[in-house]
C-alpha cells in the first residue's frame, strides 16, 4: 500500500488531519483486497454509500490511526504491515484498552474516560485496581477545553434566564391585579373611571376600614338577621380586598364580562358573581349615606357666572334617563317597562344636579312606562326643595303645580305661542337650553360606564338599581364638568 500523494485528506469520521496542514504524517490508501477493506471500513465505522466511495488515489486513512506495531521496517524504510487495520480513534480514546485507561488515572498516561464500548465483564476486570483517585493531571481531549467552555457560557446563560424569570414571576405573585394592570393614571381611568391613582387611593382608603368587615352575599344570605351581629373577614376567595374591589370596577366601569374576569383574577364564574353583587351592595349602603343634596348656601358659592346672571335662584337641575332591559316573556311586564318614547323596554330614572356640576340626586329606576311628572312625584326629589328655589328642567315635565306647593318655582324654555318667539322668548330658551346641557352631560358621564352599553338581563334586576346608583354617585370622583367659570366643590 503505498503512501498518498502531498494532497490527500483523512477519511475517518472527526478527524480532519491533510497532508497541507500535517505533512509529518503518512496517509495510506484502503486495500484492493475486498476482504480487508471491509475491515477498514468496519473500523472506521463508515459505510460505503453515494455519500462515502472508497476511490483509489484519493480516499485515504492518516499514519494517527495506526500504532507501531502496524509498521515494519525490514526494508530500511518504514512501510505499512499487510493485514493491518486502524485502530486508534477518538471514540476509544486512540486505541487504549480498558485497562490501560484505568492505569492512565494513577498517571502512568492520558485518558479521561472509559469507552461506550467496554463491556460490563471488563469493567469488572479492572475495578479491583481503581484506588479512587481523581484524574487532576489528565490532559484533555484535543478541543475538549473550547467544547467546555462554550457549554459552561451557555448554562451560564441559561442560568441567568432562569434567575430572572424566578424574579419576575416573584414580583408578578407578590403584586396585586389592581397594581399589574393599572401602572398609569390613563390604565385606572379606563379600567375604574377615575382620573387618576391619587384620586383612586384617596376613594380607597375612605372605604377600606369598613370593606375589611363587610359580609357576602352568599353568607348574608344564610344568615339572614343575625348576620349583622357577628363580624366576617373578608376571605371568601383568596383575592385582596383591593383586588375585590378592581375587579367590580372592571365589570362596571369597563364592562369587563364575568367569565373574562373569572379567567383573570383566576377564579370561579359563581365567585365574580358574588363579589360584583357583594360590593354593589357594599358601596350602594357607603356612597348612599353620604348626603349629596347641596345646602343653598353651597350651590350659591359654587355657582358658576352663567347662572348667577341668568337663574340666580336655581337650586337644580333635572332630567330623566333611560336603560334599555331584556324583554320579559310576561306580557303585563312588557306593558310596565315598554318606554313609548324610546320604542323599546327600559328602566327609568331621574337624576339631579347642581349648578356646579355635582350629581346632588338620584332616584330608584322605575319601569319605562311611567311617565315624567309620575317619576318626579315619586322620587322624592320635591320633599327637598326649599320655598324661594327654582329647579331647571326640560319642556316635558310639567311639574310647575307640584313645585308651587312647596314655595318653589319651575324654569323650563318658554312654550310658543305666537307664531315666532319673541326676542326675550329667544333669548331666555336660548339661556335655558346652554345651561341645562349640564344634566345632560352628567347623564352621559353615568353612562359612560360601559356596564349599560348592552341590554340589562332580567337577572341583574335585583341588583340593577344599586349598580346604577353607584355609577351615578362615583361619577362625582371624575374630573369637572366643562363649565366655564365654576369653583371646585365636593359632593360630599
Amino acid at each position: 500500500m503505498a503512501e498518498a500523494a502531498s494532497k490527500c485528506h483523512c477519511s475517518v469520521p472527526h478527524c480532519s488531519n491533510s497532508k497541507k496542514r500535517q505533512p509529518y504524517l503518512s496517509f495510506h490508501a484502503f486495500p484492493s483486497f475486498e476482504y480487508d477493506r471491509k475491515k477498514w471500513v468496519h473500523a472506521i465505522r463508515r459505510v460505503q454509500s453515494p455519500t462515502f466511495t472508497i476511490l483509489r488515489g484519493s480516499t485515504f486513512v492518516c499514519s494517527r490511526h495506526f500504532t507501531d506495531a502496524d509498521y515494519t521496517s525490514a526494508t530500511g524504510r518504514k512501510r505499512l504491515r499487510k493485514g493491518a487495520v486502524p485502530s486508534r480513534f477518538l471514540w476509544n480514546n486512540w486505541g487504549e484498552t480498558p485497562r490501560e485507561r484505568v492505569k492512565a488515572r494513577h498517571g502512568l498516561d492520558a485518558c479521561p474516560i472509559l469507552s461506550s464500548d467496554d463491556t460490563q465483564e471488563d469493567i469488572g476486570d479492572i475495578a479491583p485496581e481503581v484506588t479512587g483517585d481523581h484524574d487532576y493531571a489528565v490532559t484533555p481531549l484535543p478541543g475538549a477545553q473550547d467544547a467546555a467552555a462554550a457549554r459552561i457560557q451557555e448554562l451560564e446563560a441559561k442560568v441567568r434566564r432562569l434567575e430572572t424569570e424566578i424574579m419576575q414571576l416573584r414580583i408578578g405573585h407578590s403584586l396585586s391585579h389592581f397594581q399589574r394592570f393599572c401602572a398609569s393614571d390613563e390604565d385606572i381611568r379606563f379600567y375604574t373611571r377615575f382620573p387618576s391613582e391619587e384620586v383612586f387611593q384617596a376613594f380607597w382608603k375612605a372605604i377600606e376600614p369598613s370593606a375589611s368587615t363587610l359580609v357576602y352575599w352568599s353568607k348574608a344570605q344564610k344568615k339572614g338577621q343575625t348576620a349583622g351581629n357577628e363580624a366576617f373577614q373578608s376571605s371568601y376567595c383568596s383575592l385582596p380586598l383591593i383586588d375585590e374591589f378592581f375587579l367590580y370596577c372592571c365589570r362596571v366601569s369597563a364592562g369587563l364580562k364575568e367569565k373574562l374576569l373569572a379567567d383573570i383574577f383566576k377564579i370561579s364564574l359563581s365567585t365574580v358573581s358574588r363579589i360584583i353583587t357583594t360590593w354593589a351592595n357594599y358601596l350602594y349602603l357607603i356612597l348612599g349615606s353620604l348626603p349629596i343634596w347641596m345646602s343653598r348656601q353651597k350651590v350659591n358659592s359654587t355657582m358658576p357666572e352663567k347662572f348667577r346672571q341668568f337663574c340666580p335662584e336655581v337650586r337644580v337641575i333635572i332630567d330623566c334617563t333611560e336603560i334599555r332591559c331584556q324583554n320579559p316573556s310576561s306580557l303585563t311586564l312588557q306593558s310596565e317597562v315598554f318606554s313609548s318614547y324610546k320604542n323599546t323596554t327600559t328602566f327609568k330614572g331621574l337624576i339631579g344636579i347642581a349648578p356646579c356640576g355635582a350629581v346632588t340626586f338620584v332616584s330608584s329606576l322605575f319601569t319605562g312606562s311611567i311617565s315624567d311628572q309620575e317619576l318626579t312625584k315619586k322620587s322624592g326629589i320635591l320633599d327637598l326643595l326649599e320655598p324661594g328655589d327654582a329647579c331647571m328642567a326640560d319642556k316635558g315635565f310639567t311639574i310647575a303645580s307640584m313645585l308651587a306647593e312647596r314655595g318653589a318655582r319651575l324654569i323650563i324654555p318658554p312654550f310658543k305661542t305666537a307664531a315666532q318667539f319673541s326676542k326675550e322668548d329667544a333669548e331666555k330658551t336660548q339661556a335655558i337650553a346652554r345651561l341645562r346641557i349640564l344634566v345632560e352631560r352628567a347623564i352621559r358621564r353615568v353612562k359612560e360606564f360601559h356596564i349599560w352599553d348592552t341590554t340589562v338581563p332580567l337577572t341583574m334586576s335585583g341588583t340593577v338599581n344599586q349598580l346604577w346608583t353607584n355609577c351615578c354617585l362615583m361619577s362625582n370622583f371624575q374630573w369637572p364638568l366643562d363649565v366655564k367659570g365654576h369653583k371646585s366643590t365636593s359632593a360630599s
